[in-house]
């Protein structure tokens, strides 16, 4: 989802609680990985790997200039002839210390998914949880959480988006290519606004 798409997205929810929400989150992931110059290790489930959001990640990561945002995808069974980007297992989050971030992405809870979030909140490291259930264990071990009910007005995905924006957007304006990106949005924004109300 592009810039242009984000924007409309975000005209659809205003006044909804998720851009609040998604913002909010997107600082607390933001002001965790800037603050400790990076060391953002990213979790899916077994069955789900966040590939979109770790993708996503590396362009704002890119574009506001912030390189500790672009994160290294934790797989649960790399296969062993994937290139070294793609192939970190679980072993990272064992060795992740303070000052690093976890942040889990969980369409469902799994018993190796907590054990692994379990580990690295016992070393110090900074856990933020994105789910689609209201899992206890998981939010308990969460220092941040966001979680998108089952019924929400919007899917998981859809908040990743709207997650990863924000995390680009969160702190000061940098110069170059994100300054462009704002004034797309904006102009998005410009084109997609109802006409004046004639007097």
């Amino acid at each position: 989802m592009d810039a242009v798409r984000v924007a409309l997205l975000r005209e659809v929810l205003a006044g909804t609680e998720w851009l609040g929400a998604t913002r909010r989150f997107a600082g607390a992931l933001r002001g965790s990985v800037v603050t400790h110059g990076g060391g953002l290790l990213l979790l899916g489930t077994p069955e789900y790997e966040p590939w979109h959001l770790a993708a996503h990640l590396v362009d704002e990561a890119a574009w506001s200039g912030t390189p500790e945002l672009a994160p290294t995808l934790v797989r649960h069974d790399a296969p062993p002839t994937a290139p070294a980007h793609l192939a970190v297992g679980p072993g990272r989050i064992e060795a992740a210390r303070r000052g690093e971030t976890l942040l889990v992405v969980a369409p469902g809870g799994s018993a190796p998914l907590l054990d692994h979030v379990h580990t690295a909140r016992r070393a110090g490291v900074t856990v933020l949880a994105l789910s689609a259930t209201a899992d206890d264990a998981l939010t308990a071990m969460a220092h941040e959480t966001l979680t998108v009910p089952e019924g929400a007005e919007l899917d998981l995905d859809t908040v990743q988006h709207l997650v990863s924006a924000a995390t680009g957007e969160n702190g000061p304006s940098p110069r170059g290519r994100r300054r462009f990106r704002d004034r797309l949005a904006r102009l998005a924004e410009t084109v997609t606004a109802p006409p004046p109300t004639p007097w």
